[in-house]
């Protein structure tokens, strides 16, 4: 794949953060993803073919994070479960759950925010790069992770 400038990396990173801001307003935890099709932002096209935030609480599913959701609207743009010339962009790091799908639909670069050193599918579980799974996803962390931690920080501060 080829490599996508950091501006671009940023570009689609601020896209993540207008929709966590979407799920800090509803109440949802303000995680927010975004995928494009690497192939149509090499091209200078429109690339978005996924975006999504948390929405556990109003959909009343524990699987309803943001990843999951993007993932399911770009294969459905896509027309196919296999999204291997894709980028995942997202304001935290993806958890077990989510870091598990990331694997099975192929995608290969993932880019995120704000670690999460207590539950991340990537710096604890090590699930994106795994030797025994079958497929390995390139990533790159902290990405605009300043405004993503005062993200978080606000609606857990006002949480409590």
């Amino acid at each position: 794949m080829k490599e996508l400038t950091f501006e671009q990396h940023e570009r689609y990173m601020q896209e993540t953060l207008r929709l966590a801001h979407l799920a800090q307003e509803e109440g949802e935890v303000p995680n927010g993803c975004v995928i494009v099709d690497a192939g149509q932002v090499r091209r200078a096209e429109a690339a978005i073919i996924g975006r999504a935030y948390n929405q556990v609480e109003k959909l009343r599913d524990a699987t309803a994070h943001a990843e999951m959701l993007a993932i399911t609207q770009a294969t459905e743009a896509l027309d196919d479960w296999r999204l291997t010339d894709t980028i995942m962009y997202i304001t935290k790091e993806p958890c077990a759950m989510c870091a598990g799908a990331i694997v099975l639909a192929r995608i290969p670069l993932v880019v995120y925010g704000l670690p999460d050193p207590q539950r991340g599918g990537v710096s604890v579980f090590n699930l994106l790069d795994h030797p025994r799974l079958n497929h390995r996803c390139e990533v790159i962390p902290g990405v605009l992770e300043e405004p993503c931690r005062e993200l978080f920080q606000e609606f857990f501060r006002d949480r409590r």
